[in-house]
């Protein structure tokens, strides 16, 4: 049987995957109604599930340190997930049985994020495939994913918000059975120690990697919470809206698609710039005017506050050495997009409600914050691996 390559094994993975959570993240609550659950009750399970992930990208996915492990870990963990969506069907309306089935399945789902970046990025640094076209089948996928099941539940009832993300799973556990060619594996001499986060977390670069990105995507907090709702006091329909959102994802999409093109040559230090920069502008319009043209903008520019500055995050981990990568994506995915992200839109909240539209104008400062961290450069390269960069198929 023909091998997929790296970039066709990886691009299908996200697409059964960031399907699959495409139906998970808007819709599950959802679920929980339709099972009797009570609103501060979803509330509390929406808050173990994000809990959860944080906790598992801590503890679980730096364990996974070696290039190696990365694609048996992938399988087991989707093995597992789709085990633990299907187990909310025997949950029987029961709160404890549904965190139970909760905790289970963000203990799973968490660390694939990480993971298949680490993955991704490992081909990515021995020039094997575009980092940014591989991951844009997963943002293309959790539109799908959540267009989809809108249509289904609305035909054939809420049951079809589980089968269909079983259905995602099962897709990406299908797509992960295959190995690419060549396989993942460790290259050179480089140490087999696994990292200490902890130790990591003391290093003064690690440090000011982590504070950047926070503050670039830490930026979105009130978007994430309170845009809809500012823009529907504004007069806008629903649909309106969620063409707006729906916006933002393609200004996302096509930066993947064309981040090697357009910024393969740009330094780190040009692109978080350039994304705080868009940060700034962003939500200073956003706090100034609803206007829709200005609104289009707004909605535009997620392909430089998001994309550009995750583009930036994963080159600095692809820069990092070998053994570093796999617990450096676990620390970007579990502190700036979870914990900070978390804190943030609980602040957000709080803010929202006694200055209004104002508070975008802290998101907007977060920005200037950002703009004076300098990262030190990286010690690691594709150098440290010991063979020869193979040139970029995809």
């Amino acid at each position: 049987m023909l091998k997929p390559s790296p970039y066709a094994w990886l691009s299908q993975y996200f697409l059964g995957f960031f399907f699959a959570y495409g139906v998970y993240l808007p819709f599950w609550a959802l679920w929980f109604k339709d099972q009797g659950v009570s609103a501060s009750d979803i509330g509390l399970l929406l808050g173990i599930a994000f809990a959860t992930r944080c906790a598992a990208n801590l503890i679980i996915t730096p364990r996974i340190h070696k290039i190696e492990h990365l694609m048996p870990a992938l399988r087991v963990l989707s093995l597992a997930s789709l085990a633990f969506i299907a187990f909310h069907f025997f949950t029987g309306g029961s709160f404890w049985l549904m965190a139970v089935a909760t905790i289970l399945f963000n203990a799973c789902c968490g660390p694939i994020v990480p993971i298949s970046d680490a993955m991704a990025n490992h081909y990515a640094r021995l020039k094997m495939l575009d980092y940014g076209r591989t991951r844009l089948w997963g943002s293309i996928a959790f539109i799908a994913g959540s267009t989809v099941v809108g249509f289904l539940v609305a035909n054939f009832g809420i049951d079809f918000i589980v089968y269909t993300a079983l259905a995602g799973i099962a897709f990406s556990i299908v797509a992960s059975m295959r190995n690419p060619n060549p396989m993942p594996v460790t290259q050179g001499n480089v140490k087999s120690v696994r990292p200490k986060l902890s130790s990591l977390l003391r290093e003064w670069s690690v440090i000011k990697f982590i504070g950047l990105i926070a503050l670039i995507q830490g930026s979105h907090a009130a978007y994430y919470g309170f845009s809809t709702i500012y823009w529907k006091d504004a007069g806008y329909s629903a649909d309106i809206i969620g063409y707006l959102w729906s916006l933002g994802v393609v200004a996302e999409v096509c930066i993947f698609a064309f981040s090697n093109r357009w910024f393969g040559k740009w330094t780190l230090r040009s692109l978080f710039l350039v994304a705080s920069v868009g940060v700034i502008v962003r939500w200073g319009l956003t706090a100034s005017t609803t206007m829709l043209f200005a609104l289009v903008l707004i909605q535009l520019l997620h392909g430089v506050t998001f994309a550009l500055a995750h583009i930036a995050a994963i080159r600095y981990i692809q820069d990092a050495e070998q053994h570093k990568m796999v617990a450096l994506q676990a620390l970007y995915n579990a502190i700036p997009l979870g914990i900070v992200m978390a804190t943030m839109t609980a602040l957000s909240g709080w803010g929202y409600e006694l200055w209004g539209a104002n508070v975008f104008w802290v998101m907007a400062a977060m920005g200037v914050l950002a703009m004076f961290v300098k990262l030190d450069p990286q010690k690691g390269n594709v150098e440290e691996v010991g063979i020869e960069p193979q040139k970029q198929a995809n």
